[in-house]
This record gives structure tokens, C-alpha cells and sequence, in this order.
């Protein structure tokens, strides 16, 4: 079988040239909708980066080097790639534990895992990940982010050291309560103000922006004219006062134990990289009517955090609320967010001498709500009300993500996903012995309808097993269980699979299993409605040969004929 590129690699933006679809009305709109994108693109790109345990100045890389190149390279038509909050605690623990060099090296492996995702085409899978587990992420991440803003919040001192877990956390700041600057807290207080009420005013505009640039005009007229000092990204990274430098290429150092030692992370990034992204692309598409491909997009992804962070970026993947203000704005392509990156460019170039006078409380109201947008809360409320199994996983994922540690929280998730998965189809799947004298030939209405008959007679010693789902290894002990109910004097036993549309290796291991325990009890066994899928995978592992190619049929009318020739009943 050969392997074909386009089917898993086909960027939009390169269909859309080749395709001749696009002119210069299509362009304006795009402009337009980029230049805004990068303008509310700006102060998350610099609180990410600050939270994350960077500079500013590697939030905005990674919003341009990536942000061009998920465009570029991506499977979606409106999807803004950039830092984003959900990254934020899982960067700060490499960070601490590894440093930068780890950042780099977790970050390229990440990209690789989902180069390696989106070519083996798993972009699908990601769409059954059971909602209660996404909102147990991203609550328990919007809660993690707000703790940690609480310090630059309250405007607690510059060097005080804040514990990485979330209880110790609290527990530092209730220590050190005597401590809060009431002028850093009310900045808070009014930016945070201004966050959320300016989309009254206007939603062209960020609340977000509005707040970056009053809360620095004060801090400076208040610091120039009034004496009255706040923390900024000046004061918390000196080395900037001259300016943000032009970012250099990073060669990371690759060792073996390190390697080893950032699989779980990169891992977890590669996870949260593929699960936000495509939920976003998805949003994006139910806004506009259109179609983006998952596999594309994650090897797009991959290629951004492949290449990002040898420009000293961090992880980055689709934004939802970026996204969403592209398509508000008039955004009708990729060239948008391409756009969007040119103009954070400039910024960059021009304009981020001006960044050392950001307050930090300014930019810790930005991303508490930025926390309180990607909390969910009412969601949260509305899945509390479902089923145990379901409130049970939402609560396991949220207080881990909140407590333990997002990366256990990634793989217990996954875990869950997979177990549920599991559990669905076992409760959609079915073993069950027909009991009836007659059974209704519907595998195949219009040879049942040849055949002139819709009932079909079960003579008293031939039993009839009937599979209703796919035949996996969720299903391996229920024969076993059924087996304990079987009529006494059976000689031919029949094994109806007109609704098994696939048969894993350990239903066919299971499926072996059941003929040998029937042979050796001197009953004969009969597949019927056998579909051309599952019979590859009998002939595959050999199965038909053991229980006979003249035993196997696609309908359940001459399966009940060879089951009364070998009966001896008419």
C-alpha cells in the first residue's frame, strides 16, 4: 500500500492559489481582520510569555514564528495560531525543572508527535475525547493561571518566592497577606474593570488592549508625576530596558537522559497542542459553513513547535478567541493570520522599547481573564448534573490538572478516554442467544425476499449466538458467560455477524477459543452473515481454514440449510 502525502498534508492556503479562488477584495478583508488579530494578539502574546516563566520578548516570537506558520501550514482557513493560556503551567514546570534548553527540546519533540499524528491520520480521534475530560482540562488550567497571577495581582514583592503547586501557593500568599501594595491591587482592579466592560463600548476593539495601554499611560504619568511606582516588565527583566533584541537561531543540546526525562511533557503539549487546535478548528468551521482538515492542521502544528523554538518561542497552538475575532472581522483565509504575524512583526521591530512599562498588574488582570474565559464554569455547573461515570471523570480531571500536576492529568485523561470509549461500545455490543423457535432473515432483505420467505425455522438442536456491535476484545468474556445458558443436546451452534462491522485480533483469539470448547463438545459451528470486512480478517489469521470455508456463509438462509443437513431434520 503506498503512502500518499496529499491525503494527510494538503495546507489550505496552497489549495487556495492553486485553486485561483483568490482576489483583491478577499485580500482587504483579510488585511483588515490580520491587522486587528495582531493588535489583540499583543498583550496575551506578552502576559504568556511572562507567565509561562519567559520574557515577554519569547511570548511574542513564538505569536509570530508560529502564528505565521500554522497559517501557513495548517489545515484550516481561519485558525490563529499563537501562545496560549493552556500552555502556560505546563511550560513553567519545564522551565523550572529543566530550563530553557528543555523548553526547546520538550517543545521540537512535541512538534515531532504531532507530525507523526496528524501522517498516521488521528486527527479524527481526537474528536471523541469525551467532553467531561476537555472541560476537566481546561477548568482546572483557567484556575491554575488565575493562582498563579495572584502575586503580580495583589502586587506582592518582586522576589518573593511562590511555591509551583497550588495549595503551597495559597498558603505563601496567606502568609504574606500583610504584604499586598493596595496602589498594584487597585491597577488590578481597574484593569481587570476595563477587560470586561469595553466590550460594551465596543467589540472591535479588545478590552484586553484598552487595559494594556491605561494601565501603562498611568503608570508612567503616576511614576513620573506622582512618585508612586509599580512593578513592570522593566523592572522584573532589567536586561530589556535597551530594548528587545533581534532573536537569534538556538542549536538545543539533545542528550539522551534529558530526552528521556521530557517524553511525559512533550507528550503532554503535543496533546493539549492537538486537542486545542482542532476544537477551535472545529468551532471556526460550525461559524462559517466550512471544512478544515485535521490532519493537515496537526502537522502544521507540529511544524510550528518544531521550528518556533529554535527561535527561542515556546509551544504554541489555534487560538479560540483569536480565531473567532478573525472570523468576526471579515477573515476569510489563511492569509489573515499570516497578516496577523507581519504586524506583531512591526510591533516587535518598533514599538516594544515602549513594553518595559507595562505594569505587571496590569497584565495579571489581563490573564485572569483570560482564566475566567477559559473556566467553563457554566459548563462545569451543567456537567454536574449528568451521570455519575461522567461527573466522576470531570471532577478526577480538574482536581488533578489543579492539584497534582497537568502532565498526570494528560495521561490519567487519556486513560479515561480510552476506558470510556470502551465502555460505550460494550454497552452498544451485544452476545445474546436467540431463544425463539424463529428468527427474521433480514441480513439481506432482497435475498431474503429471493428466497420467498421471512421467517426462518431453528430446528430444537441447533443454537444460534447472535453478535450485535463490533467484535473486539470488549466482548471476549461474554461467550464464556453465555455458554453457562445453552440448550442441552445442541449439535450445530451458529454464529449470526450481519451487525459485527470489524473483528480485532482478540475477538478473533476469543472467536478461535469458543470453536475449539464447542468442537471438543461434539457441537459443529456455522458463521453466518459474514461480512467481506471480517471474513479478510478470519482469512487473514487463518480462522476460516480452521472452522471450514464450507461453514461460513453471508446469510443466515443457507447457514440454517447446512445446520439442518448436518442435524439430519428438514
Amino acid at each position: 500500500m503506498k503512502f500518499n502525502l496529499k491525503e494527510v498534508f494538503e495546507p489550505k492556503l496552497f489549495g487556495l492559489f492553486r485553486k485561483g479562488q483568490y482576489d483583491g477584495k478577499t485580500f482587504t478583508s483579510d488585511l483588515i481582520a490580520g491587522i486587528i488579530v495582531g493588535i489583540i494578539a499583543l498583550p496575551l502574546a506578552i502576559a504568556f510569555g511572562i507567565a509561562s516563566g519567559v520574557t515577554p520578548q519569547q511570548g511574542l516570537i513564538t505569536a509570530i514564528v508560529a502564528g505565521f506558520l500554522i497559517s501557513f501550514f495548517g489545515g484550516s482557513n481561519f485558525l490563529i495560531g499563537g501562545p496560549t493560556g493552556a500552555f502556560i503551567v505546563i511550560v513553567a514546570g519545564i522551565v523550572g525543572q529543566y530550563g530553557m534548553q528543555g523548553l526547546i527540546i520538550a517543545t521540537i519533540m512535541a512538534g515531532v508527535f504531532l507530525v507523526i499524528m496528524g501522517v498516521c491520520k488521528m486527527g479524527a480521534i481526537f474528536k471523541f475525547i469525551p467532553y467531561p475530560i476537555v472541560v476537566g482540562f481546561t477548568s482546572g488550567i483557567a484556575l491554575t493561571i488565575f493562582s498563579t497571577q495572584m502575586k503580580d495581582f495583589f502586587g506582592l514583592p518582586l522576589d518573593l518566592q511562590v511555591p509551583a503547586g497550588f495549595i503551597p501557593q495559597w498558603a505563601c500568599y496567606f502568609q504574606n497577606i500583610g504584604s499586598i501594595n493596595w496602589v498594584e491591587l487597585v491597577m488590578s482592579v481597574v484593569c481587570l474593570v476595563i477587560c470586561f466592560s469595553w466590550s460594551k463600548v465596543t467589540k472591535k476593539v479588545p478590552g484586553s488592549l484598552i487595559a494594556l495601554i491605561i494601565g501603562t499611560v498611568a503608570s508612567v504619568l503616576l511614576s513620573r508625576f506622582a512618585g508612586i511606582e509599580f512593578a513592570t516588565i522593566g523592572s522584573k527583566f532589567p536586561e530589556l530596558a535597551d530594548g528587545l533584541p533581534m532573536p537569534k537561531p538556538v542549536a538545543p543540546e539533545f542528550d539522551y537522559e534529558t530526552i528521556k526525562g521530557l517524553v511525559s511533557p512533550a507528550f503532554t503539549i503535543a496533546i493539549l497542542c492537538a486537542i486545542e487546535s482542532l476544537l477551535a478548528a472545529m468551532v471556526a468551521d460550525g461559524a462559517t459553513g466550512k471544512q478544515h482538515n485535521s490532519n493537515t492542521e496537526l502537522i502544521g502544528q507540529g511544524i510550528a513547535n518544531i521550528v518556533t523554538p529554535l527561535f527561542g518561542g515556546i509551544p504554541a497552538t489555534g487560538a479560540l478567541a483569536r480565531t473567532m475575532a478573525s472570523i468576526n472581522n471579515g477573515g476569510k483565509t489563511p492569509v489573515t493570520g499570516i497578516i496577523h504575524a507581519v504586524v506583531l512583526l512591526l510591533i516587535y521591530l518598533f514599538l516594544m522599547p515602549y513594553a518595559v512599562y507595562i505594569p505587571l498588574s496590569c497584565l495579571a488582570a489581563i490573564l485572569v481573564q483570560v482564566a475566567y474565559n477559559m473556566s467553563e464554569w457554566k459548563t462545569f455547573k451543567y456537567l454536574l448534573r449528568g451521570d455519575k461515570s461522567d461527573v466522576a471523570v470531570l471532577l478526577l480531571t480538574f482536581f488533578l490538572t489543579v492539584i497534582v500536576d497537568l502532565t498526570v492529568a494528560i495521561e490519567v485523561g487519556v486513560v479515561l478516554a480510552i476506558v470510556l470509549f470502551v465502555r460505550r461500545v460494550m454497552e452498544t455490543s451485544q452476545v445474546k442467544v436467540l431463544q425463539e423457535d424463529f428468527v427474521a432473515a433480514t441480513e439481506d432483505p432482497e435475498k431474503a425476499a429471493m428466497e420467498n420467505t421471512d421467517r426462518l425455522d431453528i430446528p430444537a438442536d441447533v443454537e444460534v449466538y447472535e453478535i450485535d456491535g463490533p467484535f473486539f476484545f470488549g466482548l471476549a468474556s461474554r461467550f464464556e458467560e453465555l455458554e453457562q445458558v445453552k440448550k442441552k443436546g445442541t449439535k450445530v451452534r451458529i454464529i449470526r455477524m450481519r451487525k459485527v462491522p470489524f473483528i480485532d485480533s482478540t475477538g478473533i483469539n476469543n472467536l478461535r477459543n469458543l470453536c475449539e470448547r464447542t468442537h471438543k463438545r461434539g457441537v459443529t459451528v456455522i458463521l453466518s452473515g459474514v461480512t467481506e470486512k471480517v471474513h479478510q480478517s478470519l482469512v487473514k489469521f487463518g480462522v476460516d481454514l480452521e472452522i471450514g470455508p464450507e461453514y461460513i456463509f453471508p446469510h443466515i438462509v443457507p447457514a440454517l440449510e447446512k445446520a439442518r443437513e448436518l442435524v439430519g431434520t428438514k
